[in-house]
C-alpha cells in the first residue's frame, strides 16, 4: 500500500493544527524534514503555531479553513500535499451535553468525511491518510469496573455508547457522546474508503489512543482551559476530584499514552507500508489515577525539579482493580513504539505545569 518515501519532498496537511496532539504532530514532522501544512479554523489559532516552529520559516504553512465539517472544506488545503494527518473532531466530557449530537457526533463524522472527499476529488499527490481516532470507538467501559475485566484488540467496535444516544438523544451524557462520535466517524471513514475502493489512488491508516496525557505546546492560559484529557488527569491527580466519584483516584481508568508517543505513532505511520489499511491501538497500558499521584508522594517532592508548590492527591494506597487491557500486538508489529513511563511523563507534565505556575 502506498507510503511517503521521500520525506524531503513531501508536505502533510494536519488537520486542528493548533491542538494539543497536533501541535506535537507539527514539531515531529517539521524535525523528521517534512513541510507542513497546518489547518486551521482562524488564522489568529495559528500565529501561536508559527511563533513556536519559526525557526522552520517556510516549510510551516496555515491554510485556513472555517468551517471543517462541510464538504469541500478541505478543497484547497489538500491540494499539492503526500500526506494528511487529520486529527480534528470535538471533544465535550461534561456530564451531560444537550446539543451533543450537533456538537459532537455530526461535526466528528462530517468533518472526517469533508477531509476524504476532498482528498479523492482534489488530492491527486496523496499517497496516505492517517486519522487519530480512539479506544472509545473500541472498548468504553465494563458492566462492573471494580470486578469485571476485559482485553481489547482492533477488531472490538464500541457500539453501546451508539445505542445510548440513539435511546436518550440529547440526554446521553457527554461521554456517551463523544464515543458515539468517534465509532461513528470511524465507521464512517472505512466505508468511504470502501465505497470508493475504485477511485482512490491513496490509502488509510487509523490510529486508536486511549486517554492521551503529556506536557502541552499548544496555546493554553491555565489548567481550567486545558483540552478535556488534560483536564481530568489534573483534576484527579493534582486535586483528587473526579466530579463527584466516592474514590477517584481508584476509578478504572481505561488506558493511556503519553501524547508525544501518539505524535510519533502518527510520523511513523506515513512512511510504514504495512500501516496502510490498519485500525491501530496506540497504548501505553492500564492505569487508575492512583498510579500517577503515588509516583511522587509528599514526601519525595525533591524528585521532581523544580517541585510543585502543591501536594499531589493522596489516595488509599493498596491493590487497585485495572479493568481494561488493550492489545498493542500490531502497533508493536508495525510501529514499534518505546512509550514513555509513567513516571517519566508524569514528572514531565509536572514540570510544565510548575514552569507555567499552575501547580
Amino acid at each position: 500500500m502506498p507510503a511517503i518515501t521521500d520525506i524531503s519532498n513531501a508536505r502533510i496537511l494536519v488537520s486542528g493544527a493548533n491542538g494539543f496532539l497536533a501541535s506535537w504532530i507539527v514539531g515531529d514532522l517539521l524535525r523528521k524534514g517534512y513541510s507542513v501544512r497546518a489547518a486551521v479554523r482562524e488564522k489568529a489559532k495559528g500565529r501561536n503555531l508559527l511563533k513556536m516552529y519559526e525557526e522552520y520559516g517556510r516549510k510551516l504553512e496555515l491554510s485556513l479553513v472555517n468551517d471543517m465539517n462541510t464538504e469541500g472544506a478541505f478543497d484547497d488545503a489538500v491540494k499539492g500535499v503526500q500526506g494528511i494527518i487529520h486529527t480534528a473532531s470535538p471533544v465535550h466530557l461534561d456530564a451531560s451535553h444537550p446539543k451533543g449530537k450537533i456538537t459532537m457526533i455530526d461535526p466528528a463524522v462530517n468533518g472526517q468525511l469533508a477531509m476524504l472527499t476532498s482528498a479523492m476529488k482534489h488530492g491527486s499527490s496523496v499517497q496516505r491518510i492517517i486519522i487519530t481516532s480512539s479506544c472509545a470507538a473500541i472498548l468504553d467501559t465494563v458492566p462492573d469496573p471494580t470486578k469485571d475485566s476485559a482485553t481489547v484488540s482492533e477488531l472490538n467496535w464500541n457500539m453501546r455508547p451508539v445505542e445510548q444516544c440513539e435511546k436518550l438523544n440529547s440526554h446521553a451524557t457527554g461521554l456517551d457522546m463523544y464515543s458515539a462520535s468517534k465509532t461513528l466517524a470511524e465507521k464512517a471513514a472505512w466505508d468511504f474508503v470502501d465505497a470508493n475502493k475504485s477511485t482512490i489512488s491513496w490509502d488509510l491508516t487509523m490510529l486508536n489512543p486511549p486517554w492521551i496525557f503529556g506536557p502541552v505546546k499548544h496555546e493554553v492560559s491555565s489548567l481550567a482551559s486545558l483540552n478535556s484529557s488534560c483536564k481530568m488527569w489534573a483534576d484527579a491527580v493534582l486535586n483528587g476530584d473526579l466530579g463527584g466519584y466516592p474514590d477517584p483516584l481508584h476509578f478504572p481508568g481505561h488506558g493511556w499514552v503519553d501524547v508525544r508517543d501518539v505524535s510519533e505513532a502518527h510520523v511513523r505511520a506515513l512512511t510504514v507500508p504495512a500501516a496502510g489499511g490498519e485500525r491501530i491501538i496506540v497504548c501505553a497500558g492500564a492505569f487508575v489515577w492512583q498510579d500517577f499521584s503515588v509516583i511522587f508522594p509528599v514526601d519525595s517532592a525533591n524528585a521532581l525539579l523544580p517541585a510543585p508548590a502543591m501536594s499531589l492527591a493522596k489516595g488509599t494506597l493498596g491493590t487497585v482493580h485495572r479493568a481494561i487491557t488493550f492489545d498493542t500486538a500490531k502497533e508493536r508489529r508495525i510501529l514499534g513504539i518505546d512509550y514513555k513511563t509513567m513516571t517519566d511523563s508524569t514528572q514531565d507534565i509536572l514540570t510544565d505545569y510548575v514552569a507555567r505556575g499552575w501547580c
